[in-house]
């Protein structure tokens, strides 16, 4: 009886497997087809002009990190001394990538028929983090000018007329209902010679960036009235593309996408906050370690003016449109003109996409 029901199940299973091969027979069996690969990211050669500032340190890391090779960028930094070179360079493409201050030479060149896109955050003035400051003569503060208003018939130090240092000092002023009319602004040129004036009792205030606010202090020349941050929000900053670059679409997203990376990582390593208190992310060394590479400065002054940027690199673009009205009204921009003919942020928000949201 066992042995029947052996024979019976082994019959059963030999005329499914029978049926099985009879089926296959008429159908040769098709040959897995291999997976589809992505196509290669061709490499583009981008030319970026740049200053050796704290301030360019996504584009540092970037090259550091590789972000820039991952997105098939050839980064060919172009080195300047000064901002407007680098706008008159990305407007008539001799750079592809410009990174530098914006100021009322920029919007001037626009307002003139020269064509450039700012693209990306560069760095920001932003509440509760020191870049910029208002700083009084030591003196005088100690005499009890210790306020925006008590800056009413003295002479402030800048580097140059029209130039962001220029628009703080007028924004500055405009918060407690005073005018660039009330002062008397010196132009100075360079930051070196605004601390000499400062030192030298040649002026009453300037306008300082860090590290310079706290070697200032530090030496007793200067006390910082207000962080400018801490007054207005504003784009000091940022990331231009030439005409023709913002024309190759896809290399142009690749560049953000890279950026937006860089960004990220230099923001979580530097700018975060605990407690209401910056607090050192673990890439921190490192970050301020590449900064130093690539401008040559002392790690403790670059720790000491770490500027604001948008973790994701995004512009603060209400302020461009800001920016434009108050240079005009001041009679810096011969023309008015609209944010928009300046500003692109579609190619930062495809980029985004492409990089994805942040975690």
């Amino acid at each position: 009886m066992k042995k029947q029901r052996q024979g019976l199940i082994l019959g059963v299973l030999a005329i499914f497997i029978l049926t099985g091969l009879l089926l296959g027979c008429g159908k040769a069996a098709e040959p897995a087809k291999p997976a589809a690969s992505a196509a290669p990211v061709k490499t583009a050669k981008v030319s970026v002009g740049i200053l050796k500032l704290t301030s360019t340190a996504p584009i540092f890391i970037g090259m550091e990190k590789g972000y820039f090779k991952e997105q098939g960028i050839e980064i060919e930094p172009q080195w300047f001394d000064a901002a407007h070179p680098i706008a008159v360079a990305t407007a008539s493409n001799k750079v592809q990538v410009g990174a530098t201050g914006i100021t009322a030479s920029l919007f001037n060149m626009v307002s003139g028929g020269q064509k450039l896109a700012i693209v990306a955050d560069k760095g920001r003035e932003q509440k509760g983090y020191s870049s910029s400051a208002l700083l009084m003569r030591s003196d005088l503060w100690d005499g009890g000018a210790k306020k925006i208003e008590d800056l009413k018939g003295k002479r402030v130090g800048i580097t140059q007329t029209g130039s962001t240092f220029h628009y703080m000092l007028g924004r500055l002023l405009e918060t407690k209902g005073l005018k660039l009319s009330d002062v008397e602004v010196v132009p100075l040129g360079k930051l070196s010679s605004v601390m000499a004036a400062l030192q030298g009792k040649q002026v009453d205030a300037v306008i300082l960036n860090e590290p310079n606010i706290t070697k200032m202090e530090k030496a007793g020349h200067g006390k910082v009235v207000i962080q400018v941050g801490d007054a207005i929000d504003y784009q000091t900053s940022a990331i231009f593309f030439s005409p023709e670059f913002s024309k190759n679409r896809d290399a142009a997203v690749r560049f953000l996408a890279a950026y937006i990376k860089s960004c990220r990582y230099y923001y979580d390593a530097t700018l975060v906050k605990k407690d209401g208190k910056l607090a050192p992310g673990a890439n921190y060394d490192e970050v301020v370690g590449i900064i130093a590479k690539y401008t040559g400065a002392p790690a403790a002054d670059i720790k000491l003016g770490l500027p604001y940027m948008d973790r994701d690199g995004k512009l603060l673009a209400s302020d461009i449109q800001t920016q434009i009205d108050w240079y005009f009204n001041h009679k810096m921009i011969e023309k008015k003109i609209a944010a928009d003919q300046v500003v692109d942020g579609k190619l930062w928000e495809e980029a985004l996409q492409k990089v994805g949201a942040a975690k």
